[in-house]
């Protein structure tokens, strides 16, 4: 290997993905949080700049009005272009002033030929407690304010569903404008002057109950291609499954069962926005997702997190999870969300950051992973995959990878066990035969010699007297005092053995 390629190969592993705070604002230089969808203007600078396009566009249109009144010719294709956009301002303005016309009858609706035909849709049940919660929330005001916002929030709900087939940045600068407006409305007047965060709850309350109940309306509409986009990031994630959290230089590790937990949490939280229908709902699961990595990230480093840190791992848990319909959701957020949710705050920072990961998802390659080409692509094709100790698995299949990796060691266990069970058998049988065939030598070398059983003898018996061979019993004999002459003399006792007498001599 040349010394370039090893200099080469030295950066790309010096290679962080890095995102400055500077990064995630305005371009406009405003200090908000800017977006990807905004082309990275803030919510307020982005709608300064559509103004302005559509002021442009509005002078375009009166010129070409004057350029037919003084019967100037201009390219046929131009003129159609023209023509298209005049309507669709024209449509637009009739729009946002219709929104605010005189409401309907309840529940009614007129058909062609004038009749007036009831609604049938029954609302959802999310639905149903949204407007529960709004209507007691309604009877906590002073009645005149109350009344007046139900007549709007409610007659904007009613007109909004005639304009499903406008496209979708219309109906969002309808939606947009409606809150404008509400805003501006609440703030003269006089029960709510300077009084900032009863206008913030109400604004609150508001947007949760339209978004809630035109939520089938705004939310991957047919007029847009969400759904297509979500088809390409969900294909795009699901073959980045193999990358690994060191590959991200993710500070995450997962062989800590504690870690592990807080990782699975933040899945799940990052998975249950779509499960939810108001944007601050959404935006308070990116919130929870978020603070569970911070959680894991504290634990691994055993202090706290950076910015710096928080989005490989943020990149990370999204490849893993992989959430429904994720540019929906961050789409729909985008586009109805309240701007100032978005622009600061710990919500919009969040929200920030995981529009940035989708764009870096979208936009990955092998140089984003410090990997060669080469390598990059055997991984995309299956034919390298990394180890199973670095790959994360939710706790089902980590708890089956675990139970399988027990049954393999009781087995080897067993097998042992088994096959030590049948040595001893095998020695148990050894030691047998070795054991007889030591009994037969010893045997052999020293034979038994079985002697006539001893008897008792009995001194009693009288007969077997005779074959004692003892000699006869000595019998009392008389014996006759001697005088004192044969003293004298000398004689001497004897004693007849035969008779058993005595005799002097």
């Amino acid at each position: 290997m040349s010394s370039a390629e090893k200099q080469s190969k030295e950066d790309k592993k010096g290679k962080k993905i890095h995102l400055d705070k500077s990064d995630l604002l305005c371009k406009n230089g405003c200090g908000f949080y800017g977006n990807p969808a905004w082309q990275g203007f803030c919510s307020k600078c982005y709608r300064e700049v559509y103004q302005s396009a559509k002021q442009a566009q509005l002078q375009h249109d009166q010129y070409q009005q004057e350029a037919k009144t003084k019967k100037i010719d201009l390219p046929a294709s131009f003129n159609k272009f023209a023509e298209k956009k005049t309507q669709q301002s024209n449509k637009r303005t009739n729009t946002v002033k219709a929104i605010f016309r005189k409401t309907p009858t309840k529940d009614t609706s007129s058909d062609q030929s004038g009749h007036v035909k009831k609604e049938t849709r029954r609302s959802s049940i999310e639905s149903q407690k949204v407007g529960q919660d709004f209507t007691d929330f309604l009877k906590s005001l002073r009645k005149p304010a109350a009344l007046e916002i139900s007549k709007q929030v409610r007659g904007f709900i009613e007109r909004m569903p005639q304009y499903g087939d406008y496209p979708i940045d219309d109906v969002s600068e309808m939606v947009q404008d409606f809150y404008q407006t509400l805003n501006d409305k609440l703030h003269s007047m006089s029960v709510f002057k300077g009084d900032h965060d009863a206008i913030e709850k109400i604004m609150d309350f508001t947007e949760r109950y339209i978004l809630t109940r035109l939520y089938r309306i705004l939310f991957c509409p047919p007029t847009t291609n969400d759904e297509e986009k979500d088809l390409a990031i969900q294909s795009k994630i699901r073959s980045l499954h193999w990358v690994t959290a060191q590959q991200l230089d993710a500070m995450i590790n997962e062989k800590d069962s504690d870690i592990r937990l807080e990782v699975d949490k933040a899945i799940t939280d990052i998975i249950e926005m779509d499960s939810k229908r108001a944007t601050q709902d959404k935006l308070e699961s990116v919130v929870k997702c978020s603070k569970h990595i911070f959680e894991a990230l504290r634990q691994t480093k055993q202090g706290p997190a950076s910015a710096d840190e928080f989005l490989p791992a943020l990149i990370y848990i999204v490849l893993k999870a992989n959430p429904p319909l994720l540019q929906s959701n961050i789409q729909y957020i985008t586009r109805f969300a309240n701007p100032s949710r978005l622009m600061s705050g710990e919500a919009g920072y969040y929200f920030t950051n995981l529009c940035c990961v989708v764009a870096f998802i979208e936009n990955l390659t092998a140089d984003s992973l410090s990997l060669s080409q080469q390598e990059y692509d055997r991984y995309m094709s299956g034919e390298l995959t990394p180890s199973s100790d670095t790959q994360y698995m939710c706790e089902g299949l980590r708890l089956m990878h675990e139970n399988l990796r027990s049954l393999s060691d009781m087995r080897t266990r067993q097998e042992k066990m088994m096959a030590e069970t049948l040595q001893l058998q095998q020695d148990m049988v050894e030691f047998k035969e070795n054991f007889i065939k030591e009994i037969h030598r010893v045997v052999m070398s020293n034979p038994l010699i079985v002697k006539p059983r001893k008897t008792k003898a009995d001194l009693d018996e009288t007969d077997d007297t005779k074959n004692l061979n003892l000699p006869s019993p000595l019998l009392p004999q008389q014996v006759t005092p001697l005088d004192a002459n044969s003293s004298a003399m000398g004689g001497e006792n004897m004693m007849d053995t035969s008779t058993g007498q005595m005799t002097v001599q």
